[in-house]
C-alpha cells in the first residue's frame, strides 16, 4: 500500500500511528470454573427434594447428544422411574396463532391455585435450514415464568418429526420425580408431532380459533380423533357469536367420528385466554375426563400402552443408529447408492443386499 504522505512535497506533516485498540476481553476478568457434575446418585437425591437447578441440569443431559451425558442421563432416569407416574399429563396443541402459550399461562395459574406444582415442556420449532430455535415460549408465559411452583422448559425440536421425541418422555419422568404433579406438553402446532405427544399424555387438548373462515379447514381428521377436548379461544367481544358457531360446528363434526377407545365423548367449550373467561369450565371438563377414565380402567391401560410404545420406539431408534453408524455399512452403502443412481441396481435389491450383509455380520 502506497503512503503519499511520506513524499517530499508533504514534508513537515506528521502521521500519527493511531490509538491502540483495547483488548476485546476484560483482562481483569477471572475465568469461571464450571461446577463439577454431580454423580447420578447425588442428582437423583436432589431431584427428589425438588431442586429445580439439578432438574434443569438433568434435562440438559437428556437432551445432549454426548454419549457420556447420555449414559449419565439414563442412570438418573432409571433411578427416578419408581418415583414417577403420579401426575396429570396434558398435551396441548392448536393451529398457529391460536394462543397456546397464553392459554397455558392462564391454565397453569388456575391449576396452581389448587396447590401442587406445574411443569411446562414447550417444544419450540427449529429452523430446517439453520437448525436454530428462538425458544421464546417463556416470554409469552409472563406469570408462570416467575411463579415459584412452575417449571418451564422450552426445548428445540431440532428438526425431529414434529418436534417431539423420546427425550420429552424422559423429561416427564424427571419432572414427576421432582414433585411436579401437573405436566403440560405444548406442541409446535397442528402437524405430525401430535401423534408423538398423544402417546405420552393422558389428556389431549386441541385449541382452535373462530372467525378465521371455515373452522374445520386445515384440521386433519386424525387430530380431531385424538382430541379429548376442543376449546375455542378468543371467545370475547364481537367474536362471541362466531365462537359459539364454531363450537356447534365442531360438536356436529365429532358425532361423525367413531366412538373413542376410552368411551369418553370429547367436549367442545369456548373461552378467552386473554380475558381469562371460561377457564374454570375448561378445567372442570378435564377433571370430569380423569374421573371417567380412572373409573373404567382406561387410564391405567393407556399408561401401559404408552410404556410399550416408547419401548418399541427406543428399540427402533437404537437399531437405526447402530445400522447407519456402522463403518462397514457406511462404506458398503455408499457403493450401493452409486449402483442405484446409475440404474444398475434397483432400490429394493440394494436395500435387501445391505440388510442381509448387516444381519449376517452382526
Amino acid at each position: 500500500m502506497e503512503h503519499p504522505e511520506n513524499e517530499s512535497q508533504y514534508i513537515g506533516l506528521t502521521v500519527n500511528s493511531g490509538v491502540a485498540q483495547p483488548p476485546s476481553v476484560n483482562p481483569y476478568m477471572k475465568a469461571r470454573k464450571r461446577k463439577p457434575l454431580p454423580t447420578p446418585g447425588e442428582m437423583v437425591e436432589r431431584i427428589l427434594k425438588g431442586d429445580v437447578t439439578t432438574l434443569s441440569r438433568a434435562v440438559t443431559l437428556v437432551e445432549s447428544i454426548n454419549p457420556d451425558h447420555e449414559a449419565i442421563a439414563q442412570e438418573v432416569i432409571e433411578k427416578c422411574l419408581p418415583h414417577s407416574g403420579n401426575s396429570r399429563r396434558i398435551g396441548i396443541t392448536g393451529v398457529p396463532g391460536a394462543g397456546k402459550s397464553t392459554s397455558i399461562d392462564v391454565f397453569g395459574l388456575h391449576v396452581l391455585r389448587d396447590g401442587g406444582k406445574l411443569a411446562v415442556l414447550a417444544i419450540d420449532p427449529s429452523s430446517e435450514r439453520t437448525k436454530g430455535s428462538i425458544l421464546g415460549d417463556k416470554t409469552r408465559m409472563e406469570k408462570l415464568s416467575v411463579h415459584p411452583d412452575a417449571f418451564i422448559r422450552p426445548s428445540p425440536s431440532a428438526g425431529s418429526l414434529g418436534g417431539v421425541a423420546r427425550k420429552t418422555r424422559e423429561t416427564i419422568v424427571l419432572c414427576e420425580a421432582a414433585g411436579f404433579n401437573n405436566i403440560f406438553v405444548e406442541t409446535v402446532g397442528v402437524g405430525q408431532s401430535e401423534t408423538a405427544v398423544h402417546s405420552m399424555v393422558d389428556f389431549f387438548l386441541l385449541i382452535q380459533l373462530a372467525g378465521t373462515g371455515d373452522e374445520l379447514q386445515g384440521i386433519k381428521r386424525g387430530i380431531m380423533e385424538m382430541a379429548d377436548g376442543i376449546v375455542i379461544n378468543k371467545a370475547d367481544g364481537d367474536n362471541i357469536d362466531r365462537a359459539r358457531l364454531a363450537q356447534a360446528q365442531f360438536r356436529s363434526a365429532l358425532h361423525l367420528f367413531p366412538p373413542t377407545t376410552s368411551g369418553w365423548m370429547p367436549e367442545v367449550l369456548t373461552y378467552s385466554g386473554y380475558y381469562e373467561l371460561g377457564i374454570a369450565e375448561v378445567w372442570e371438563m378435564i377433571d370430569r375426563y380423569f374421573e371417567f377414565v380412572k373409573a373404567n380402567g382406561y387410564f391405567e391401560r393407556k399408561r401401559q400402552q404408552q410404556a410399550r410404545y416408547w419401548m418399541q420406539e427406543t428399540i427402533q431408534t437404537r437399531l437405526l443408529n447402530n445400522f447407519y453408524n456402522d463403518p462397514e455399512v457406511k462404506e458398503r452403502l455408499a457403493v450401493l447408492e452409486q449402483e442405484v443412481l446409475a440404474n444398475r441396481l434397483s432400490s429394493f435389491v440394494a436395500a435387501g443386499d445391505i440388510l442381509d450383509y448387516y444381519f449376517k455380520h452382526k
